[in-house]
């Protein structure tokens, strides 16, 4: 309802602006990428002219967006622990912890010390820290980690990433603007069988595999931990584009994060 009480004025700006946000991208792209767009909530891989994989995201809340970044996925891990970010534990655990010392026990965290060791919550005067603390905060491997089975890695300044979820029920949600600012992926198994597929193929000479796309299936099912090197590094783009083509049509999406909004502020106002 919203996209249709558009104006021709207010489309015509979106439009513009997005295609400003093209030309910051390389003349060229690569063969193959991956395109994640969070305005619409998805994720595409791409192969030359041709969409080859496609999956619902859940990104970033409005208050802990999703960066804007241009990186390539490094490697795979499954079945990975979840260390707590400083931002959540400043903004969310910390609070909870002073509020009642069994908060990590209850959410299936633990507390780490310098040296890695666990440490009873119950033992520390938490009513002296009012932002940050000298300690870690984790959650382990399974299947109701936060992360789910599966975390896509990829260098980047901002310690996000790819993965999968232990909600995957909100995927069904039409607005999915609801992590800390990593990207959940529903179709990470897909995901990670087209990287396995796609090193497969690209082998260089005396080079070989030790795994293939059947591993992953057999180690996801015996609940392994394992760090998977993806030898030909997948470049990703992750982009905030409020509309776009699809099949001749141009779509519009909700401008979740207000970018837009500045934006036609700053080269629209008064025109």
């Amino acid at each position: 309802i919203k996209n249709l009480n558009l104006t021709g004025k207010q489309k015509f700006n979106t439009i513009a602006i997005t295609l400003d946000k093209y030309k910051l991208l390389p003349e060229v792209m690569p063969p193959k990428y991956i395109w994640v767009n969070l305005p619409a909530y998805h994720l595409k891989v791409w192969s030359a002219d041709t969409i080859v994989l496609e999956s619902k995201i859940i990104c970033g809340k409005p208050n802990t967006p999703t960066p804007i970044l241009t990186s390539a996925i490094s490697d795979l891990v499954l079945y990975p622990t979840w260390t707590v970010p400083t931002s959540i534990i400043s903004k969310e655990m910390l609070p909870g912890l002073k509020r009642n010392t069994s908060y990590l026990a209850r959410k299936g965290l633990y507390l780490l010390n310098g040296k890695g060791e666990k440490i009873n919550p119950a033992n520390i005067n938490w009513a002296k820290y009012t932002k940050g603390i000298p300690y870690r905060i984790q959650q382990g491997s399974g299947d109701g980690n936060a992360l789910g089975v599966i975390k896509f890695n990829f260098k980047n300044p901002f310690s996000v990433y790819l993965h999968d979820t232990n909600q995957r029920y909100l995927f069904k949600n039409s607005v999915r603007s609801l992590s800390h600012g990593c990207v959940r992926v529903q179709e990470w198994q897909k995901l990670a069988n087209f990287l396995i597929r796609n090193d497969s193929m690209n082998l260089k000479r005396n080079d070989s595999m030790h795994y293939n796309t059947d591993s992953i299936i057999n180690w996801i099912a015996h609940k392994e931990k394992h760090t998977i090197e993806v030898k030909n590094k997948m470049p990703l783009y992750i982009r905030y584009f409020s509309c776009e083509n699809i099949n001749g049509s141009i779509k519009f999406y909700d401008d979740i994060y207000g970018e837009d909004k500045d934006l036609k502020q700053k080269f629209f106002a008064g025109k």
